[in-house]
């Protein structure tokens, strides 16, 4: 997405005024949500903070995905129990779309207007939330910290209302390109994507480095699991490193259809279809018991943005293994539940930061003016601002160990969609505060 000329902050106000002020208008056919607290907003009263977000509890995109919301619940509980935000506890309503985008904007039509939430937040998936940015932009609900890397959410001129909070697709593509092209320049690259926004993205980003380099390049659809003839193609091509833009399940499925072809590149995962674990299980279900284990993902290069939670004594897993073990259903700490966890981290310092006079509009206000200070475990801050709604700034490059850990390819590099250069990120990262909540020290 070319970025266009950013409106003033007297334009961009309007826009944001006119939708808050149809948000009162449904607020009031439907009876109102915030009488009893200091806003006049639904979601918000003297005692709570309701919000609510869609993913997929069910269906192709499930594995791993059902589990971010697990990750938001444990830490909001663990907000509430030590006081919540400003004495309001928080109040996490997760819905299933089963990742199709019809469904997406029933339960999210739901949370707003029947549930009456002050936020939609983390609401995964690129097809599918897409389908719910107009509404909640004109309905003035803040749509926070979306569980995607597309550009799409970048938009404060048409979508005021959205922000994401991952790094980019085309950034994380650029990362991935720069060291295939310094560090294979002879090889011979294919292209594995999801049809949409994700794929399409994350290879503008890689073309800029390896374009001709490129013998090859593949599409799915979600939810047609047969992707043997994409494989075929690749394999046919030559294509010895085979770059993959796709959720997790399509990660498994391409790697069982390679070893079916025994075909051996040497492949890049996107971040958010690298999970080793949830891979090993799935290559091990769809494998019928065959295949075991995290060892068939060793030597596949990914990228990360946050401590993982194969590394038990970084500060941040600390917390969030607490956090889980207090907190959570007994199940073993992922990455899908850190990145839960990571997100409403972020949401409950902005709540914060917003303070006494929390309402839609001041929390929207707080993502703009305190954004890029917003704490958290991502190696490179935020690039928040009034003329960008974009998440974190920069990741850097790891490659799969067989025992599920990673190991650094390159240093933290903080990056920007187009021409941006990419440079090694030098600043702090920090550690979590003492109370593992921010503003609560």
């Amino acid at each position: 997405m070319a970025h266009q000329t950013r409106p003033t902050r007297r334009s961009r106000r309007l826009v944001l005024g006119a939708a808050l002020a149809a948000s009162a208008l449904v607020v009031a056919a439907c009876g109102g949500g915030g009488d009893d607290g200091d806003s006049n907003d639904p979601g918000l009263t003297e005692d709570s903070i309701k919000i609510g977000g869609h993913f997929p509890l069910t269906g192709v995109a499930a594995p791993g995905y059902s589990e971010i919301p697990l990750g938001h619940k444990a830490y909001y509980d663990f907000v509430n129990a030590n006081g919540g935000v400003g004495g309001r506890d928080i109040e996490f309503i997760a819905k299933d779309d089963g990742y199709n985008p019809a469904k997406t904007s029933e339960v999210v039509n739901e949370l707003v207007l029947k549930d009456e939430v002050f936020a939609i937040v983390a609401g995964l998936g690129t097809p599918t939330h897409q389908a719910v940015t107009n509404f909640l932009n004109a309905e003035g609900v803040p749509d926070l910290t979306v569980s995607s890397g597309s550009l799409l959410w970048d938009d404060p001129e048409e979508l005021p209302m959205t922000f994401g909070w991952q790094p980019d697709y085309e950034s994380e593509g650029k990362v991935i390109g720069q060291y295939i092209a310094e560090n294979m320049p002879d090889a011979k690259v294919g292209i594995f994507g999801q049809d949409d926004e994700l794929g399409e993205d994350g290879t503008r980003g890689l073309k800029q480095f390896v374009e001709d380099q490129i013998v090859a390049e593949v599409k799915y659809v979600p939810g047609n699991t047969d992707v043997g003839p994409q494989i075929a193609e690749l394999q046919k091509s030559g294509a010895d490193v085979v770059v993959g833009f796709n959720v997790p399940s399509y990660t498994a499925l391409s790697q069982l259809v390679s070893m079916k072809l025994n075909y051996k590149p040497t492949w890049f995962y996107t971040n958010v279809g690298s999970d080793s674990g949830l891979v090993g299980s799935l290559l091990e279900e769809f494998s019928q018991g065959a295949i075991k284990g995290t060892s068939p993902l060793a030597g596949v290069y990914t990228t990360t943005y946050m401590p993982q939670a194969s590394e038990p004594d970084n500060e941040w897993t600390k917390l969030w293994q607490k956090v889980w073990d207090e907190y959570g259903d007994g199940s073993p700490l992922t990455n899908y539940k850190v990145y839960g966890m990571s997100q409403a981290f972020t949401l409950v310092d902005a709540m914060n930061r917003a303070g006494d006079d929390l309402s839609r509009e001041s929390i929207v206000e707080t993502f703009e003016k305190d954004g890029s200070e917003l704490s958290g475990p991502n190696y490179v801050p935020f690039r928040y601002s009034e003329d960008r709604h974009a998440g974190i700034g920069g990741l850097k490059l790891v490659e799969i160990q067989a025992d599920g850990t990673t190991a650094d390819k390159t240093p933290v590099l903080q990056t920007d969609v187009g021409d941006a250069p990419i440079e090694e990120f030098t600043g702090d990262v920090g550690t979590p505060p003492e109370s593992g909540i921010p503003g609560g020290e």
